[in-house]
């Protein structure tokens, strides 16, 4: 079985990805050409806009659990519209083979990651200080100030 789906997060800081990564116990690979996936489009679940089955398991860069050669791994793809930056990809199949639990349903904890360390860098990078609060409820409130 195979359920590819595109992640509903745009990437255009490759540096964000990584920091959100190693806040989740995830590494971004660099140069990673193929994500793990379980290995054929087998018909059963569309595919992610944009995509055909030959792009299935390709990528520019990967996520993945150090350590884990079980789990599945999210592809960072090249957007498919001709836009700048990057979309992610998986297999959700079985909870990713343990990827679930970490990226969580729907990946998330990785959006909710890559948008507090999008914001939290950008802002430092025009020189503004950044306060970060944990919510209850998992959300994250940023205080941004001179």
């Amino acid at each position: 079985m195979s359920h590819v789906v595109s992640i509903d997060v745009e990437i255009r800081d490759l540096e964000a990805l990584a920091v959100a990564a190693k806040k989740l116990g995830l590494e971004l690979v660099l140069g990673q050409k193929t994500y793990r996936w379980y290995g054929q489009h087998v018909g059963d679940y569309p595919m992610p806009i944009g995509f055909t089955a030959a792009d299935l398991g390709k990528c520019e860069h990967a996520l993945r659990i150090p350590g884990n050669a079980s789990a599945y791994e999210i592809g960072v793809v090249a957007r498919k519209d001709g836009r700048p930056g990057f979309q992610l990809v998986w297999d959700f199949w079985a909870g990713g083979r343990g990827l679930e639990a970490v990226a969580g349903k729907d990946c998330c904890h990785v959006r909710r990651e890559y948008a507090t360390a999008a914001a939290r860098l950008q802002a430092q990078r025009l020189g503004y200080r950044v306060q970060e609060q944990r919510l209850e409820d998992g959300s994250v409130r940023l205080s941004i100030s001179r």
